[in-house]
């Protein structure tokens, strides 16, 4: 993957464009007038150019294995597609689109067809667009080039904020704190909620499920009640532990020897579960009733993705390949391969119906004072402990290529994780 970070930042906001255009012109058409489909208040839809951006980045080893790589891009952009709905609806606690009508659909918010849609828009950004776009972009000088990015990044920054304001309907706090000001910055009260009223009348517009009434918010009686940070921070810690004990214990049945399975350099913790159980549990939460096979096909697709997308993220980071399924059937480039995709199924099947009830139960047990006292001194010493993790790993990777230490910090990892200690921590990790 040799694409800069201008580069990519450029990819996001053409696609981001061209995605507007194709979601307003669709929308358009079928209401007769005209409708700006984007999230946002200008002429970007994102989820295209955060997709485009993460196939470029995730599949670029794909590339020239045209039925691989549609279906990676099908099935990374649908995660995707499907991952950005929920998270919609977690915070309007309504959906934003609904392909309910439509058949192969599956929760309503993806469908078989517009998969196949992304497969192909993926195969011809990837093959053919994104070497053209970029060329274009090359024939500026960089000071002009750089500025323009900048200028168009700022500015859909500045859109973010206004736009994620109005759905949260921020408007009247914001009114209140103006209303204490003197009598010039009644112009600036003015101004924002003028923003924000025009800004919320065209979302209601493409949207309209902005103003329907919003299902009751569960309040936290007990700790870590209903599904907010502190349930979903214990059972990111939680997960990460048992997915370590687990993994280790497999691999002794398996391969016949103890081998460490940790992601951290301090105790037995595995980021890559951890982070799966806290996600499937805010994407899978308000599904938790429903049946088994639905649970089995979201964690057997979106437990693929996440695991490609983990593998390749560690290795462009680590410059470390920490896992390689290249010796099993029907594997992906090493990095997925299809049993392990059943497994990820049939774990968030068990995780959801079985472990989730019984866990949520023994963290809401926990008196409230001293849960949050506990909870913070834990993610501070995760926090801490990922941050030397990663420094470790860096400087691993920087010995093997015969970099020696120049700063104090490169120093202190020389000091205490040597190659013999982290030989132990990760023993899977080779040189990519």
């Amino acid at each position: 993957m040799n694409y800069t970070g201008y580069e990519l930042a450029l990819l996001f906001l053409v696609y981001s464009f061209l995605g507007w255009i194709i979601e307003t012109v669709v929308t358009s058409l079928k209401k007769k007038k005209f409708v700006n489909r984007g999230f946002f208040n200008g002429p970007f839809c994102f989820i295209y150019g955060f997709s485009a951006v993460i196939m470029t980045v995730v599949l670029w080893e794909l590339k020239g294995q045209l039925v691989f790589l549609f279906l990676g891009c099908a099935i990374l952009a649908t995660a995707v597609e499907w991952f950005t709905g929920k998270l919609l609806e977690r915070m309007n606690r309504h959906k934003w689109w609904d392909y309910s009508n439509k058949k192969w659909n599956f929760d309503g918010y993806i469908c078989l067809q517009y998969s196949v849609i992304w497969g192909l828009l993926g195969v011809l950004a990837m093959e053919f667009s994104n070497g053209f776009f970029i060329g274009i972009f090359d024939l500026l000088p960089v000071f002009i080039r750089r500025l323009i990015l900048w200028i168009f990044i700022i500015a859909a920054i500045l859109d973010g904020v206004a736009s994620f304001a109005a759905v949260f309907h921020i408007k009247k706090g914001m009114c209140t704190i103006y209303r204490w000001n003197s009598h010039v910055d009644k112009w600036t009260y003015r101004l924002g909620t003028w923003i924000f009223g025009h800004v919320e009348k065209r979302m209601v517009k493409a949207y309209p499920v902005i103003e329907e009434e919003a299902e009751p918010v569960e309040k936290e009686g007990k700790f870590a009640e209903g599904c907010g940070f502190y349930k979903i921070f214990w059972l990111f810690f939680i997960g990460a532990f048992l997915g370590d004990i687990v993994e280790t214990i497999f691999c002794r049945f398996t391969m016949g020897y103890w081998m460490s399975r940790s992601s951290l350099v301090w105790g037995p913790f595995s980021i890559v579960w951890g982070l799966a159980v806290a996600l499937a549990t805010v994407l899978l939460y308000k599904d938790r009733e429903k049946p088994d096979r639905h649970i089995f096909l979201v964690g057997t697709f979106l437990g693929g993705a996440y695991e490609y997308i983990c593998s390749v993220f560690t290795e462009i980071v680590f410059g470390k390949i920490f896992w390689d399924y290249s010796h099993l059937p029907f594997n992906l480039g090493g990095r997925i391969n299809l049993l392990f995709c059943f497994f990820w199924g049939m774990a968030a099947v068990v995780w959801i119906k079985i472990l989730y009830p019984k866990i949520s139960g023994l963290i809401e047990r926990v008196p409230k004072k001293p849960g949050h006292i506990v909870t913070w001194i834990a993610v501070v010493f995760m926090v801490v402990n990922m941050a030397v993790s990663m420094l470790a790993l860096i400087r691993y990777d920087s010995r093997d290529k015969g970099v020696a230490a120049q700063h104090s910090w490169e120093q202190i990892m020389d000091d205490h994780f040597d190659d013999a200690k982290m030989e132990r921590i990760y023993p899977n990790a080779k040189e990519k």
